[in-house]
């Protein structure tokens, strides 16, 4: 697939990297000659030089040719109007534009019918935020991901020392999830993947993923001792345009504070909430937090646009007492800082957007991807069609499916239930299949036996 990426920031530079690594033909759209440089060092790609929204730099990097355009410069606007511009000139590919801003994406109809041209708006930011939400609604878990229109959840845990998971066997674990709808789909151990069999053991330290059924993860994360009391007191470090959306989204169900150091922006959104507070000052001042009692705050998330002062706000937060932190990180490669901070959770912005385009750009029938571990692994849902070929699932037992190793069955989910999953289960056109397959080189192999024939 020949794709145009608009913007060679953040988030154009992990899409590119991701699409590239997969055998597209990927060109790349900016006027910062130096970050199409250092894009060009690490991947094989082309680039061009100019304002992403300019007829003349989109026609040189063959437009009208192209599969599909991501618009992801730093810009809403150029976004916006980038993709006015393509359908009004050219040859229209699919078109995917971030935006940012509350106020455009509160309006609907500015991307309907008669509205901005676009085919698939995404926004990161609300993205974060509500992987965010889902982590403070299951405290215990490291990772939690809607599937199924929210009918399936893929939830992560870390194993600790004598924990209940601790030296078990996967096959063990059936007696306690025995409804044939919780499933144990990968398992990390210092960041490598293991094989899922029954046999595979469970070492402290590991990250464990299940998936089961939206109502049944509760459960799931209290048999397995991980479910933790309630986040009542949260303070948010940064009120851009993350931390205003999460604040709105909890003040109503928990006690809100966040602290913002730009006084312009912590007084501008200071009217736009009912109950949670702001606070003008440094996430970073051990004072500050003190006054506002962070040894009895449950959870404390560092979610500022810079990386450093997430780390540092978050690791004091911990160390003066703070019950959980939550850190957000645009660059992975600043994981590695965080062994012995205390920090508990990260949450990385690139990763979460990226199975937002993924799913536009996989080949078969995708409902839903989420790019895991850093982008080398991925949950996908799936539709199963019945296309009268080999290659296909409808018609087949589950146990008659020749997926290679490392692709694994999570979830099967048939006229909005979810089926429990059993070895002579037998695959009917329309079903949602949820998967997890821990190399992105599996892919493959569900975007050839998921796809749809027209």
């Amino acid at each position: 697939m020949k794709i145009l990426i608009l913007g060679a920031g953040v988030t154009g530079s992990s899409v590119a990297q991701a699409l590239a690594s997969e055998e597209n033909d990927i060109v790349v759209i900016d006027f910062r000659q130096e970050l199409l440089d250092a894009l060009k060092e690490r991947i094989d790609i082309a680039t061009v030089t100019g304002n992403a929204a300019h007829p003349s730099v989109l026609e040189q990097a063959d437009v009208n040719n192209t599969d599909m355009v991501i618009a992801v410069t730093d810009s809403d606007e150029t976004n916006m109007l980038a993709c006015l511009i393509i359908n009004a000139l050219y040859t229209r590919p699919k078109t995917i534009a971030r935006v940012r801003a509350i106020d455009y994406l509160k309006n609907p109809k500015l991307f309907g019918v008669n509205g901005i041209p676009v085919d698939i708006v995404i926004s990161p930011e609300q993205i974060v935020m509500e992987s965010i939400r889902n982590l403070i609604e299951f405290p215990g878990a490291l990772h939690v991901s809607d599937f199924a229109g929210g009918l399936v959840r893929l939830f992560s845990v870390m194993v600790v020392a004598d924990g209940f998971l601790t030296g078990k066997k996967i096959k063990s674990l059936k007696e306690r999830l025995s409804d044939g709808k919780t499933r144990v789909v990968a398992i990390f151990r210092q960041g490598k993947h293991l094989y899922v069999t029954g046999e595979a053991i469970i070492e402290t330290g590991d990250e464990v993923f299940f998936v089961a059924p939206r109502d049944e993860v509760r459960k799931v994360l209290a048999e397995l001792n991980k479910l933790e009391a309630p986040f009542k007191r949260i303070i948010i470090a940064g009120g851009g345009h993350v931390g205003k959306r999460l604040a709105l989204a909890l003040e109503h169900n928990h006690h809100v504070k966040i602290i913002e150091k730009d006084p312009k922006r912590a007084y501008t959104i200071a009217n736009d909430f009912s109950k949670a507070i702001v606070l003008l000052g440094d996430c970073a001042d051990e004072a500050l937090l003190l006054d506002e009692s962070i040894e009895s705050t449950d959870l404390f998330c560092a979610i500022t646009e810079n990386d450093g002062v997430n780390i540092i706000s978050a690791s004091l937060a911990k160390s003066l007492g703070a019950r959980k932190t939550i850190c957000l990180l645009n660059h992975n490669s600043y994981s590695k800082l965080l062994p012995g901070t205390g920090i508990d959770v990260t949450v990385l912005p690139n990763q979460e957007t990226l199975g937002s385009i993924l799913k536009h750009v996989r080949r078969g029938d995708v409902a839903q991807v989420t790019s895991l571990c850093g982008g080398t692994s991925e949950a996908i849902e799936a539709i199963a069609h019945d296309n009268s070929d080999e290659n296909f699932v409808v018609g087949c037992r589950v146990d008659a499916i020749n997926f290679p190793a490392g692709i694994v069955i999570g979830a099967l989910i048939r006229n909005s239930e979810v089926i429990a999953i059993h070895h002579d289960t037998v695959f009917k056109d329309g079903d949602h299949v949820v998967m997890f397959a821990m190399d992105k080189k599996l892919v493959s192999n569900i975007e050839q036996t998921f796809q749809r024939i027209a």
